[in-house]
């Protein structure tokens, strides 16, 4: 039988892929400054493809400006600049006391937790200082010439850009200044992107010449002061906030503050916007997890004034959100060669799943959250999960185990009861890498897992406190959010032997 996504299944094979997930920022490098960057990438790539891995996933590396949340973008399409690896960007010796100034940067990489705040504007900073220095040699390159001219994307984002900063950050409903009376104001930001959309491209080769895919992670909806709202504001309805109903995350629900899409006016431009954003990623990726699905078919809306426990979901009638639904899945997968690995968590129809299943797309099996939940409660056999599906223990969203096991006692003994251990308060190497082991010996054809869910198999390698260890903790807004960092150094855990051979027999397994 013929699927929709058959063309992005060829891209990548269908057999099993061995994974680990990382947000860029978490890598800690004596060379960059104080945060993870693009180049830091190069040697986790080639210890991937030396213990047989061959998948990196990534949280979204969109510009957030002074956001530390990775899913809340001032575009969807432009790079990040905080994860530009200063000490090799271009013309660096024409930059006075640039030696200096990164050695000040360096010393910030060795906090326990990512300063997003002081980093964000230290390398701003300095760039805004490389920039006067160099950019007239670097205009003058050919790839930056080509670049410029073939992002039509690229004008919009500098231009918000610009105008966001000379109105002290305000959103742009706020703003007074409303005009960019020299073009030439807009080059710092052109500049930025063209050095990290290359430098990624140094990324997207090595990884390439290894057989290692990269994922990327494209969130469902966009900031609503974005430079993508800003300037396509006929394409979003800015009169609802979009959000998720009480589930397992959070009882009071979600609001993100997210404006929703309006589908209708973005199927009469052909879904420009969106296909010009896969085109976009597809420059950058070989597959991606495609957040919050359930959001195409139906979505959780709050009106202003309107708490997320009173919500409601639009569309409301079941047959207008399947069609709806189908109709922007099928034209995703027409419109990229990339793969989509659905987030399909929480409150899902099982109708959708059904429509996942029939596209050919994956979806996403947590294995502790993995049972019968509408008969018996007890836990599915990971041998059972389909092929077209990606396993993994934990996200970015949730507890890493260690978590988990020391703040989850029921669930955690139902889930000892299933394997047939005595549960005790302690959780052991053995439980650990048994639970890892059966997420790579799934039924699933993709088996990935968060880099840290590996590390913390040796303490020299994870932070003591569990809560250490968690990326984000959804519904609240708490300064911790976004500033994990892996305890090792990228060349601390790409040399550790005894975590090499076991990730090598992860993916030896059949």
């Amino acid at each position: 039988m013929t699927l929709a996504s058959d063309k992005e299944w060829q891209k990548i094979g269908r057999h099993d892929h061995h994974g680990i997930a990382l947000p860029l920022f978490s890598l800690r490098n004596p060379q960059n400054s104080g945060v993870g960057e693009f180049l830091d990438l190069l040697p986790i790539i080639n210890w991937c493809k030396d213990v047989g891995f061959d998948l990196i996933q990534l949280l979204p590396l969109n510009d957030s400006g002074t956001e530390s949340s990775p899913y809340s973008a001032l575009s969807a399409m432009a790079l990040h600049p905080l994860y530009l690896s200063l000490w090799a960007l271009p013309f660096l010796d024409r930059m006075p006391q640039a030696e200096e100034l990164l050695s000040q940067l360096q010393q910030c990489s060795s906090s326990q937790r990512f300063d997003y705040q002081k980093v964000y504007h230290a390398k701003l900073k300095f760039l805004k200082s490389y920039f006067e220095h160099t950019f007239e040699a670097i205009q003058t390159l050919l790839p930056y010439q080509e670049f410029v001219s073939n992002q039509k994307w690229l004008h919009n984002y500098a231009q918000f850009s610009y105008l966001k900063e000379k109105n002290a950050l305000k959103p742009w409903w706020k703003w007074k200044i409303t005009e960019v009376n020299n073009e030439n104001e807009l080059n710092f930001y052109k500049m930025t992107q063209y050095l990290a959309f290359s430098q990624w491209a140094k990324v997207k080769e090595e990884a390439e010449s290894k057989h290692i895919y990269l994922k990327g992670d494209i969130p469902i909806l966009i900031n609503r002061d974005s430079a993508c709202v800003y300037a396509h504001q006929d394409l979003f309805n800015l009169e609802f906030s979009a959000g998720a109903p009480p589930d397992m995350y959070s009882q009071e629900g979600q609001s993100w503050g997210f404006p929703i899409y309006a589908w209708k006016k973005q199927e009469e431009t052909g879904f420009s916007w969106w296909k010009e954003r896969l085109h976009v990623a597809e420059k950058l990726y070989h597959l991606y997890r495609l957040d919050h699905v359930v959001g195409f078919f139906r979505i959780w809306v709050m009106p202003e004034g309107m708490t997320a426990k009173e919500g409601y979901y639009i569309p409301a009638d079941e047959k207008e959100w399947l069609s709806q639904g189908d109709k922007i899945m099928r034209m995703l997968l027409s419109s990229s060669s990339m793969l989509p690995i659905a987030e399909d968590l929480g409150n899902v129809p099982p109708q959708v799943r059904l429509k996942l299943r029939e596209l050919g797309v994956p979806s996403t099996k947590v294995y502790r959250w993995e049972r019968r939940w509408n008969t018996d409660r007890t836990y599915i056999p990971v041998e059972e999960y389909i092929p077209e599906s990606m396993t993994t223990v934990s996200t970015h969203d949730s507890s890493t185990l260690s978590g988990w096991w020391q703040d989850d006692g029921e669930e955690v003994i139902s889930f000892c009861q299933f394997k047939g251990w005595e549960y005790v308060p302690e959780f052991s190497f053995e439980k650990r890498f048994e639970i890892l082991h059966d997420s790579h010996r799934s039924g699933s054809l993709f088996h990935i897992n968060l880099l840290q869910e590996y590390l913390n198999l040796f303490p020299e390698l994870s932070w003591n406190n569990p809560d250490d260890e968690r990326i984000n903790i959804p519904a609240v807004v708490l300064e911790r959010n976004w500033t994990y960092r892996f305890r090792p150094t990228v060349e601390e855990i790409i040399s550790h032997k005894k975590l090499k051979s076991i990730m090598k027999g992860f993916a030896a397994l059949p």
